[in-house]
């Protein structure tokens, strides 16, 4: 990989290490109900803490645009982390000036000081130079272990790496080089699954997937929109009429690329969108037109497993179907299940993405079981449309 990791550091000891992580965990009532993120940069934190760093911890809380908002302190979090870690943590309550300065003066080696809010500062989101130099004269050495946040060209992801000796943490690293192995480099037949609501928002993905993989696997209500602009009547399903165009336009760049795209052949329909509603399964181009669809069926999940099957690389982002509610959870969860086992023998690397993906996956209990599950989000998904990411592209130099 064309940057450097925790690997190429070397006498750490007592030096200043300004790490960026994302702890920008769920909260309510002042009690966060999930440490998924503060988990993934443990691992950093820790080994740098072990080797004698002094380990100053970067990060956002909300979208304060600047402003100081004291719902949106990370002073809460500190705690949270310190738990994590099972290591005392500090809290510091500014990211820069005199009294940080001496705060991490006086620190000692493998001490762990988490900043307040860094988007308590314009300059922050604007990647003002002025306010990454505040910033960068605290520390020696830059780590970047905040994936999540590096499609953002902000003074903690991309400014800092252009001041100090720049390097990616372990979920960084973990992060790329799972990507890497999905779209970058990736062992061929690669099989897409994309899900969710509407094309109008994974345009840029799914042009860039048909150019990339070899099957490329459309569901969710996103689905509905390609059968209508193939001349199927879905009823009153979720559907971007307006983009029959771009849907086609799509198909027949997959034509020209070589990609198969994979399309529902079934569909399960109700009248009411609600747990347990009345349901049927029909062929697709017999949906009623006073039902609307929200799961394909077990015949498209049987094409679906079959192009499993058959790859070596699964890149999945979006669920199948109206996953939060059964029964029109039944088609993600046994896909879901059906790639776990695949990549249980060894037969697939899987990555997944996206929060409404990783909650599907976790409602199959198989997250654990897929080659790496990203809880990027936006940064996960721009990666996947090809884009350049300014945090990454700053730690390659």
């Amino acid at each position: 990989m064309p940057f450097k990791t925790l690997d190429d550091l070397t006498g750490l000891s007592g030096k200043r290490v300004l790490v960026r992580v994302d702890l920008n965990v769920p909260m309510e009532d002042g009690h966060i109900t999930d440490t998924t993120r503060i988990e993934r940069v443990a691992p950093t934190i820790l080994e740098l803490s072990a080797k004698g760093a002094k380990v100053i911890l970067l990060a956002h809380f909300g979208r304060p645009k600047g402003k100081v908002v004291p719902e949106m302190s990370l002073e809460p979090v500190a705690r949270a982390v310190e738990e994590v870690l099972d290591h005392r943590v500090f809290f510091t309550p500014a990211c820069t000036g005199d009294a940080v300065a001496r705060r991490i003066e006086g620190m000692a080696p493998g001490d762990i000081v988490l900043l307040e809010n860094t988007r308590f500062h314009a300059g922050e989101e604007a990647n003002d130079p002025a306010f990454a130099k505040s910033l960068a004269d605290n520390g020696d050495i830059f780590v970047n272990d905040a994936f999540s946040a590096a499609h953002r060209a902000h003074a903690t992801t991309e400014g800092l790496a252009r001041l100090l000796p720049a390097y990616a943490g372990r979920t960084m690293q973990a992060e790329l080089e799972a990507l890497e192995k999905g779209l970058g480099n990736p062992q061929k037949p690669v099989v897409a699954i994309v899900g969710g609501a509407k094309v109008s928002t994974k345009i840029d993905l799914l042009e860039n997937l048909v150019a990339n993989v070899d099957a490329l696997v459309i569901g969710g209500g996103m689905a509905n929109t390609f059968l209508a602009a193939k001349g199927i009547d879905v009823g009153k399903s979720l559907c971007e009429h307006d983009l029959a165009d771009t849907a086609n336009a799509i198909l027949s760049k997959a034509n020209e690329t070589g990609c198969a795209i994979v399309l529902p052949v079934d569909a399960v329909v109700a009248r009411e969108f609600k747990a347990g509603a009345d349901s049927e399964t029909v062929p697709v181009d017999q949906v009623p037109a006073d039902a609307m669809i929200l799961d394909v069926g077990p015949a498209t999940v049987g094409k679906i497993n079959g192009w499993i099957s058959q790859a070596n690389t699964l890149v999945w982002n979006g669920p199948l179907g109206a996953f939060e509610i059964e029964p029109f959870d039944a088609a993600t969860l046994a896909a879901a299940r059906h790639a776990a086992a695949e990549t249980a023998r060894g037969e697939l690397v899987s990555v997944a993405g996206g929060g409404d993906t990783v909650a599907a996956l976790n409602k199959a209990g198989c997250a654990a079981k897929f080659s790496y599950v990203s809880t990027a989000g936006g940064a996960f998904l721009e990666w996947m449309e090809g884009k350049t990411l300014p945090g990454v592209a700053a730690l390659e130099g």
